[in-house]
Parts: structure tokens; sequence; C-alpha cells
């Protein structure tokens, strides 16, 4: 039964996603597409520290401080009037998250 919620909830979280970036596509409809987003992060962030799967929550602090840390030197070294070179700058910190997270699949198949 857990289970079954869990991936529901992620399901919506991912939906959620989708009409944030949806959203996003049009200055009209930003500010909704950001409220989706935003659902949608806390659905799965309170999805992730509430499984019961959770083996560590010092790794999961661990990775929101490397996280937070890389972000925030990103974000004081690029002038916001580089924008694109900022997003570019986060669109790479995503990507590297996505290959920790096929890397750690790819060797642990089984969670």
């Amino acid at each position: 039964m857990a289970e079954t919620i869990t991936g529901l909830a992620y399901l919506v979280a991912g939906v959620l996603f989708i009409l944030a970036l949806r959203g996003l596509s049009s200055p009209d409809s930003s500010r909704m597409g950001n409220i989706f987003g935003i659902a949608g992060m806390v659905i799965a962030v309170a999805t992730t520290l509430l499984s019961p799967d959770v083996v560590s929550y010092w790794m999961i602090i661990l990775g929101i401080l490397i996280g937070g840390s890389l972000g925030a030197v990103i974000a004081l070294k690029i002038n916001m009037t580089s924008l694109p070179q900022l997003v570019a700058a986060f669109h790479s910190l995503v990507g590297m998250a996505a290959v920790f997270v096929a890397t750690a699949a790819l060797y642990h198949p089984e969670a």
C-alpha cells in the first residue's frame, strides 16, 4: 500500500513538473507555471523524506548542502545581467544530478 501511494505521489509531482514547464513557456502563464513547479517539488521532497525506504537522512542532508553550496557559488560568480549563462550553469547541475541518479540506479537496480 505504501509503495502505491509513493508511486502515485511521484507521478503527481512529475505531472506538475510538466505543467510547470508548459506554464513557463509564456509570460502570461509563468506565474502559474512557478506555482505548479513549487507544488511538484514540495510533493517530491515530502514523499522522499516520508518514505520508509530512506536509508540515511544524513546523505540527503549532505546532498542538499553540496548542491546548495555549488548553486550559491555559481549564482555569486555570474552576474544577473548574464542570465543565459546562469541558466546554463544551473542546467549543468541538473544534468550532473541526473547522471548521479542514473549511476545509482545502474548499480542498485533493486532500489
